[in-house]
């Protein structure tokens, strides 16, 4: 009869949170603002109500003191991919998981589609890629998310060979080795690419993370590389003190990408190659935020690095919108 009495009270206990479970679910779905399930994201008056329900079922569940926690997130297994595009969705708790495509299903589809709209329609050009690529760029791109080079500039696959870092930073040759001088040095030497386009881009979170730094000692992974960045910070800082953190920050993003095409030229095979004009560097800034690019090229002739004797002076400025 104990185990009835228990069984009756645990369907009790799920038929009355089940509405508050879709309620909460419900809520968060239609604030695609909120950022997460934080308390503090909901209205008071709305909270009151609903915790009164649950002083209800916490009433139910009084009947022993061993009885556990009811755990009301959703579990992990719940979440499922929407139809919107990957990255952009909005992940909301699935009731019934046949409705939504499960992650690499998606990607799956979109494989497909790419294989019958580009690489079949482009036959001749994938099947010329089997025997060697020839880029004419090699492009240096933030790894954040909202910023895809191919997608934003239509490169094609054998266009460009690219390397994406945390705000997309080159540092000087006597940092010592990485995976971007790596990459810069299969690029230079041995596909002997024409052109290097460094890539910046607005609300860069590696940008704020060096623009907050301070001399604490502390050793994280993103910290310690976006030191490769200082000189810029110390250069933002020194010439735009008087202005808000964001400002600052907005200067900085393109203060160093100017830093690392200078950067650039501390490799002597770089250096090398663009006083003989085989080789043209490149600064680019894409605002995602009204959707517009900045292209500006690094004037050899004319510039000079202070700290190692060059002044930054830059040429062909244009400005796409």
């Amino acid at each position: 009869m104990a185990w009835f009495i228990r069984f009756k009270a645990r369907s009790l206990v799920a038929a009355t949170t089940r509405p508050l479970r879709d309620a909460l679910d419900s809520f968060h779905c239609s604030q695609p603002h909120l950022s997460d399930f934080s308390v503090g994201s909901f209205p008071r008056k709305w909270l009151r109500s609903k915790a009164m329900r649950l002083n209800e079922v916490d009433d139910i569940q009084s009947g022993s003191s061993s009885s556990p926690e009811i755990d009301r997130r959703p579990s992990v297994s719940a979440f499922k991919a929407s139809s919107i595009p990957l990255g952009l969705e909005e992940f909301s708790h699935v009731n019934d998981p046949a409705e939504k495509l499960n992650l690499f299903d998606e990607l799956k589809q979109r494989f497909l589609s790419f294989k019958k709209h580009k690489y079949l329609e482009e036959f001749e050009h994938f099947q010329a890629l089997k025997e060697a690529q020839k880029p004419k760029f090699m492009v240096i791109a933030c790894a954040d998310s909202r910023v895809c080079p191919s997608t934003i500039l239509g490169f094609r696959p054998g266009e460009a060979f690219m390397i994406r870092n945390v705000a997309n930073l080159v540092p000087p040759l006597e940092n010592g080795p990485s995976e971007t001088n790596a990459a810069l040095e299969f690029a230079v030497k041995t596909l002997e690419v024409e052109n290097i386009l460094i890539i910046g881009h607005s609300c860069c979170g590696g940008i704020q993370t060096l623009m907050s730094m301070r001399d604490n000692g502390d050793s994280s992974f993103i910290k310690t590389w976006v030191t490769n960045g200082k000189i810029a910070k110390n250069r933002t800082e020194s010439a735009a003190n008087h202005l808000s953190f964001d400002q600052k920050c907005r200067l900085c993003e393109k203060e160093s990408i100017n830093r690392s095409l200078l950067n650039l030229l501390t490799y002597p095979w770089i250096e090398e190659r663009v006083k003989k004009e085989l080789l043209f560097v490149h600064g680019g800034y894409y605002d995602f935020l009204d959707c517009t690019f900045e292209k500006w090229t690094l004037d050899f002739k004319g510039s000079s690095d202070e700290e190692r004797g060059r002044i930054l002076l830059v040429k062909d400025q244009q400005l796409w919108c």
